[in-house]
């Protein structure tokens, strides 16, 4: 009943749902949040905020694949999609908010993952959970492109020679 109630639950939410949690006024402050945290470092970052998984992704939750799990493969498919994985330093990272399941994935490529622990990018991302939780949403993508932009700027500073690289669009991907 549970697992019927989720597909329902998913089915009813759609992109106009994004729209309302991030309308557009919202979307173009963030996405210019996104255009001056890169001046600052050498790497990428996309927000995207999704309404539902598709049933693809639901048919998967069950007895020994917990919802997390596919939440996180949900965000690790729109990471290769948005084509964070494919930036010239491997420092991409992108901020997945689901909204059906008031779920967050903040996926880091391989040179990024390095700078923090485990616990340092869940701490980050519990911050961002409580925020938007209150339904804080621009405060906490903002809070979190900021957390994630001082992590960038420490191992991936501005170079001269990189001012003028932009590498992915700053646009906030709603869906």
């Amino acid at each position: 009943m549970k697992h019927l109630l989720r597909i329902l639950k998913h089915q009813w939410l759609d992109a106009s749902d994004t729209r309302r949690a991030v309308p557009d006024d919202m979307a173009e402050r963030l996405a210019r949040r996104v255009a001056a945290s890169e001046a600052r470092h050498t790497g990428e970052v996309r927000l995207c905020v999704e309404s539902s998984l598709p049933l693809s992704y639901l048919s998967r939750v069950g007895t020994d694949v917990p919802l997390a799990a596919v939440v996180r493969q949900r965000a690790l498919a729109w990471f290769g999609r948005l084509g964070v994985w494919d930036t010239a330093q491997n420092n991409g990272v992108l901020i997945y908010l689901l909204l059906a399941e008031h779920a967050i994935e903040v996926v880091a490529d391989r040179a990024v993952v390095k700078c923090l622990t485990a616990n340092e990018w869940q701490a980050l991302v519990d911050r961002l959970g409580q925020r938007l939780q209150r339904g804080e949403f621009e405060d906490g993508l903002t809070q979190a492109l900021e957390e994630v932009s001082a992590v960038l700027v420490a191992h991936f500073p501005l170079g001269p020679v990189d001012a003028a690289l932009n590498e992915l669009p700053d646009t906030v991907v709603r869906v």
